[in-house]
Order: C-alpha cells, then sequence, then structure tokens
C-alpha cells in the first residue's frame, strides 16, 4: 500500500483531494510545523535530565512531514487510527500519538477564529460583529 505522502509527492496534483491543501501550501505548511517542532523539542531539552547521551536511543518511526501528512490525512478523511497506521505503515498506537503531537503543534500555527483574534481589543470586536450580523444563517433541520 503506497503512504498517502509518497502519493502526494508523487503526483502533488492529488494533494487538495486527499489532505485538503494544494502542494505548495503543504510545504509551506510543514516548514512552519518543522520549526515549532524543533523549538518544542529545544524547550524539552533544557528541562530534561539526560541518561542516555545526546542522540542514543530509539530513531522515530516517523518523519515530522509524514506525522504532519499523517494529521492532514486523519482530520480529512476521518479514518479508524488502526487504518491510519496502516496507511503509514505504523502501530496504531503510534498512528494516535503522532496525531496527538501534531494537531497540538498545528493548532499553535493555524490562525485562531476571527472571534478569538480580536476579543481584547473591544472596538475591532464590535466592528467584527457587525459585519458578521450582515450576514443570514439558514439552517435546514429536515432529516
Amino acid at each position: 500500500m503506497t503512504s498517502p505522502l509518497t502519493r502526494i509527492e508523487s503526483h502533488p496534483h492529488e494533494s487538495k483531494r486527499l489532505i485538503g491543501i494544494n502542494y505548495d501550501q503543504f510545504l509551506a505548511f510543514v516548514a512552519l510545523a518543522e520549526q515549532r517542532h524543533i523549538e518544542k523539542q529545544a524547550e524539552i531539552e533544557k528541562n530534561q535530565t539526560r541518561i542516555i547521551a545526546k542522540g542514543g536511543g530509539r530513531k522515530p518511526e516517523i518523519s515530522p512531514k509524514e506525522g504532519i501528512c499523517l494529521c492532514l490525512v486523519y482530520l480529512r478523511q476521518k479514518p479508524i487510527f488502526e487504518v491510519l497506521g496502516l496507511l503509514f505503515d505504523i502501530s496504531k498506537t503510534k498512528a494516535n500519538d503522532a496525531f496527538n503531537y501534531w494537531v497540538d503543534i498545528l493548532r499553535e500555527i493555524l490562525p485562531a477564529s476571527q472571534i478569538e483574534e480580536v476579543e481584547s481589543d473591544s472596538q475591532k470586536y464590535q466592528e467584527l460583529q457587525r459585519i458578521l450580523s450582515e450576514y443570514e444563517l439558514i439552517v435546514d433541520s429536515c432529516p
């Protein structure tokens, strides 16, 4: 079975279908997430007492790029973690752990909602409320 990341890299035009963003956006997103990942690892390293020398121990099973792709595939397709693990050739537990790690990093990178961004500035908040009140929301509740 071909990994979704391998498929995206060999057929960039299919990235929109698989992960919901185009290939250029994916690469930019990966760069930002990897930078935040390095910063987070440096913070962890500062507070960690080492028993094993740096560089020792088990290597990660998936690269940061694969972890980000795994997270985006899950958010787009919503497979169970067992299937996600099969897609990326890891266990379902590793898939779950990777998803939870990368989704926290992606939350830090992605912008907050417009309301959360302007909550502290009352003038901007009122302006946003005025703009949003101009829209009409229609809900269809038929089964």
